[in-house]
């Protein structure tokens, strides 16, 4: 069965400081919100030397309201920014906290901020802060992840890792994150820590010494369970599988992604060049084949990991690419929030039947133009309403299905990202689009007289 995909821009939003996280909400009634953190460094004035060798750190947190009504209304409102030291990366808690969203931080001031959503499920929502800990004195938080990627809400912690090569495990109470144990595990920068999602006393660790290692919280943090110097650059991505057990991603500046079994860490199932330094790892929320990949140099990249998972050693193929940043590919994540693959009518017209685009009078119509002139395109209608594309691709994908089920296979597939780019300070928010290509039916001959 042949396969369409396509990408389509629904918005950009300038965040004027440089953006390199985005984090949609993972709770179901709060899908609808997105965070974006930015960095900026900002350097003395040279006035003297003591001025221009100690920079400051700037940042900024928004958040967003999503309505991703399919025309050209933009789906994002921004509801709130908060000015914060530099943000390295943000994470949304899996799980309610006191029946609310809980949003971490991780930032360059060396501490882990923790603010909650506050307001309606359905509606304009805002965070306040909660609460913040140091993870130490002269070190910038580089990562964080939280131990509820299953949805398990039982000894919530964090891990965090930061510049002085050191990982943080810290523990939610009530009212306070208490560190449970702070140990060296890399000779520089730690640039990433991740939980393993089906064992919480596994905590995986990756940095610029070019070393992914395991440990293990049981045994204490004196030795790695395990250390592989498989990547030949500084490893900067590492995520869980939150639906397939130990089965482990991880990316690093060497332009790889490699996925793992975690019962043998010696080799990887699987190597897929992806032509940047991979700085952000996401696993699809509900299709457990299906990895998002930022790669820094190369743009935004959706990979199809089912054979891997399976043991064939050949690359991932890659099922879709979005390439309209312009600057390097920092933040992504998938959205949870459901997506329909026709506009809806408006209460004053009647529902119509999707048509197609060689019936249509549509009007081409340019979403975004970039400094080096790419751009988006799509098809409305006279009152501004988005036209499904169901004009076949030009060739035929040799891409595999993404569902694993033979039942489910004539199933489209949408879904919304969002992505952001570093010294072109963009957020763009777009879906993927994958559905079965349509067989044409041959012409049946014209009856005889």
């Amino acid at each position: 069965m042949g396969w369409q995909s396509r990408t389509r821009t629904l918005q950009v939003f300038d965040t004027e400081l440089s953006a390199d996280t985005v984090e949609w909400c993972p709770l179901p009634q709060w899908s609808h919100v997105l965070a974006c953190g930015t960095y900026q460094l900002q350097k003395g004035d040279d006035k003297t030397a003591e001025d221009s060798s100690a920079p400051s750190r700037i940042g900024r947190l928004y958040l967003f309201d999503c309505n991703p009504q399919p025309s050209f209304i933009p789906p994002l409102t921004e509801t709130q920014r908060i000015d914060t030291p530099a943000i390295l990366d943000l994470k949304w808690c899996h799980v309610p906290i006191s029946e609310r969203p809980l949003l971490g931080m991780a930032t360059a001031s060396g501490d882990i901020q923790l603010y909650k959503l506050m307001g309606p499920q359905q509606g304009t929502c805002g965070l306040e802060y909660e609460l913040s800990t140091e993870l130490g004195p002269d070190r910038l938080a580089l990562s964080l992840d939280w131990s509820t990627g299953r949805g398990e809400s039982s000894d919530v912690r964090v891990v965090s890792s930061d510049s002085s090569g050191s990982l943080t495990v810290l523990s939610l109470g009530e009212a306070s994150l208490t560190t449970v144990c702070q140990w060296k595990a890399h000779d520089f920068e730690a640039w990433i820590s991740a939980f393993s999602y089906w064992d919480t006393q596994i905590v995986y660790s990756g940095g610029d010494d070019c070393k992914l290692k395991g440990w293990d919280l049981r045994m204490g943090p004196s030795s790695p369970t395990f250390t592989s110097k498989r990547h030949t650059m500084g490893v900067c991505s590492i995520q869980s599988n939150p639906h397939r057990e130990q089965i482990l991603a991880t990316g690093s500046y060497d332009e790889n992604v490699l996925l793992w079994d975690g019962r043998n860490m010696k080799q990887p199932l699987n190597e897929t060049a992806v032509g940047g330094g991979v700085w952000r790892l996401k696993w699809h929320p509900s299709q457990e084949h299906l990895l998002l990949a930022a790669c820094m140099h190369n743009d935004f990249h959706i990979l199809h990991c089912q054979k891997a998972m399976e043991g064939q050693d050949a690359p991932c193929p890659v099922l879709a690419s979005y390439i309209l940043h312009n600057s390097l590919a920092y933040g992504a994540d998938w959205s949870r929030l459901p997506l329909s693959n026709s506009s809806p009518p408006s209460p004053q017209e009647p529902p119509q039947t999707s048509i197609g685009l060689t019936e249509s009078r549509g009007h081409l119509r340019i979403q975004y133009e970039s400094p080096t002139a790419s751009f988006d395109t799509s098809l409305e209608d006279d009152s501004g309403r988005y036209i499904p594309d169901q004009s076949p691709v030009p060739e035929k994908s040799s891409i595999p299905d993404p569902f694993t089920s033979p039942a489910r296979d004539s199933q489209s597939l949408s879904c919304l990202m969002a992505t952001c780019s570093f010294y072109d300070h963009m957020m763009h928010v777009w879906r993927w689009d994958w559905s079965p290509e349509e067989k044409q039916k041959p012409s049946e001959p014209a009856p005889s007289s």
